[in-house]
């Protein structure tokens, strides 16, 4: 999930992301601010759910994929995009 609260006297955006998947004992966010090599660890609650708050720039797109366990690359359904990258794949896109 991916909840996004704009404020009119600024000029960014909060953005909560939410992650929950099965087995995952790490999740970082990799791509936003197209940075893929500082990641943002998100934090895991006790149901199991990963979470962060990250302060992005308004009117600005961003490509990103969560990183689970340091190994696997996973898309968030809950993006408003999504595009190709340069692997083959696919990355989700966020659109503030």
């Amino acid at each position: 999930m991916v909840q996004k609260t704009y404020y009119k006297t600024k000029d960014y955006c909060k953005v909560k992301f939410s992650f929950k998947i099965e087995n995952a004992e790490t999740v970082e966010i990799l791509g936003l601010n197209s940075d893929w090599q500082k990641s943002i660890i998100m934090s895991k609650k006790k149901d199991g759910t990963f979470s962060a708050d990250v302060t992005l720039p308004k009117d600005s797109r961003h490509e990103f994929k969560y990183l689970v366990n340091a190994e696997e690359w996973i898309n968030d359904p809950a993006a408003d995009n999504e595009m190709p990258n340069e692997y083959g794949g696919v990355n989700s896109v966020l659109i503030l």
